[in-house]
């Protein structure tokens, strides 16, 4: 291949950068994504102005977290969020440190570890799964939850570039997410759904993503995958960047009895 070293540095370099919490700064200039018209940020600052009790679920690093704290108009008494890997646990804390917040290392399959009823907020951005029953049973009478999800299918022609064709389950579609929430006692006051344009403009671009995102491909490493990197190495080079669609949902449930 004649773009062998570019192509071996480009992988070489996506490999090597760390990829603890939620910021995606490193791909300025080399990546693109559109974002959801609806403003996740900009509605739960809202959100979280009026809240007395907040929880934020799988919250990563907690920087889409602690940036809506930040410019919320108050802040609430109590602040709590779950993470379930620990580098990213470490990193939340330091970045709710500063609003008395607290961070539980939690598995974002387990049962939620707080009491009944203790929050009138709960919110989650990206969230690997959803327990439906473990969100309604720790809302208040009155509490609601408000998330920002991944859709079905989301980057699919990235993933079928990388592993074939795949089946697009519906385990993360917004109408499941409506039947799982009503199901859990929860009325759906808000959904809504878009399809926005990704770019990537070269193939460390794409590892260091492919590294980031799991369940984009699942089980991804550049040695096990290194063939398809370098195929789509040679297509970027030949047809400029490569072109996938993410899939985004924003939903907001409040407890029946509110």
């Amino acid at each position: 291949m004649a773009s062998a070293a570019s192509f071996d540095d480009l992988v070489a370099e996506g490999a090597s950068v760390a990829t603890e919490g939620w910021d995606f700064s490193w791909l300025e200039g080399r990546a693109t994504e559109e974002r959801p018209t609806w403003g996740y940020s900009r509605m739960l600052v809202d959100r979280l102005g009026v809240a007395s009790a907040a929880l934020d679920v799988q919250t990563g690093g907690g920087e889409v977290f602690a940036e809506a704290l930040s410019r919320a108009s108050a802040t609430p008494r109590l602040l709590s969020a779950t993470e379930g890997w620990t580098p990213n646990a470490a990193i939340a804390q330091r970045n709710l440190h500063r609003f008395a917040g607290s961070v539980v290392i939690s598995p974002h399959d387990a049962p939620l570890p707080f009491a009944d009823g203790a929050f009138d907020l709960v919110a989650s951005r990206h969230p690997v799964s959803v327990g439906w029953d473990e969100i309604a049973r720790v809302l208040t009478g009155n509490g609601s939850y408000f998330s920002q999800q991944v859709g079905p299918g989301s980057n699919r022609e990235l993933t079928d570039f990388m592993m074939g064709p795949q089946p697009v389950r519906d385990a993360r579609s917004p109408e499941l997410a409506v039947h799982r929430a009503e199901s859990a006692g929860l009325v759906v006051v808000d959904l809504r759904h878009e399809t926005l344009r990704a770019e990537f403009y070269d193939v460390g671009a794409v590892t260091y993503f492919l590294r980031k995102v799991l369940w984009t491909v699942p089980g991804f490493t550049v040695e096990g995958y290194r063939h398809r990197l370098a195929a789509l190495h040679e297509q970027i080079e030949r047809d400029g960047p490569f072109v996938t669609h993410a899939r985004r949902f924003l939903i907001e449930a409040r407890r029946r009895d509110g």
